[in-house]
């Protein structure tokens, strides 16, 4: 019996930490929120008075919104600003379960992960990279 209330625990932890922020970055949850919504980004942006380009990018983790987006945001999906931020307070539940996630399904799942985070991590350095370019281009050409 204790070894059914355990795996029964498991589930409803792993169920739990669907969106956490170990789990799901910002912008898996703005997508999954805007989706759960039946919003399109193109309706969202338009809600928020922003581009499409900027959804994308808030979902793609390439940048975030400013606080008073994200507020607004918040209130059109229906979710905490804390739970878009970093997947605690009012959100989602997690989705259905849709079968069994094997171990090697789970073995690309984090390798994705692995390598959207690497990806955003360039993507800032090679920002700071610039950044410094300009500066260096702009004091020699004094």
């Amino acid at each position: 019996m204790t070894n059914l209330q355990d795996q029964a625990q498991g589930i409803q932890d792993e169920a739990s930490d669907w969106y956490s922020q170990e789990s799901a970055t910002f912008g898996d949850r703005v997508a999954a929120s805007r989706e759960q919504s039946g919003l399109t980004q193109k309706e969202l942006a338009r809600r928020l008075g922003v581009r499409t380009s900027t959804i994308r990018n808030w979902e793609d983790d390439l940048s975030e919104p400013r606080a008073n987006r994200l507020s607004i945001m918040a209130g059109i999906l229906n979710v905490s600003m804390m739970w878009l931020i970093n997947g605690q307070g009012e959100g989602m539940d997690s989705p259905p379960d849709t079968g069994e996630v094997t171990p090697d399904m789970r073995a690309i799942l984090n390798e994705l992960r692995e390598i959207r985070a690497d990806m955003v991590s360039r993507v800032e350095q090679m920002a700071r990279l610039e950044k410094r370019l300009r500066q260096v281009m702009k004091g020699s050409g004094e």
